[in-house]
């Protein structure tokens, strides 16, 4: 089942499986850091209110906004 990042819990682990269509610009960023189809991920840590979204990606970590996490549509995985 597709869901978009700021679905999945801390811990949990996921694969990027495209983008929402209401991307806009956030597409190509996302896409420039890294996060194409297929990527792997977990879940670090989520700010108190939401945003940032922190994940470990390619050996490295990422924050992402709360905006830019709903556009990244990801398919949990077991880790």
């Amino acid at each position: 089942m597709e869901k978009t990042l700021s679905d999945i819990d801390v811990g949990q682990s996921g694969m990027v499986v495209g983008f929402a269509r209401e991307s806009g610009g956030y597409r190509h960023k996302l896409l420039a850091m890294g996060l194409l189809k297929g990527t792997p991920f977990k879940v670090i840590r989520v700010a108190p209110m939401g945003d940032p979204v922190e994940i470990m990606v390619r050996d490295f970590s990422l924050s992402l906004r709360r905006d830019e996490a709903r556009v990244l549509l990801v398919r949990e995985v077991q880790s």
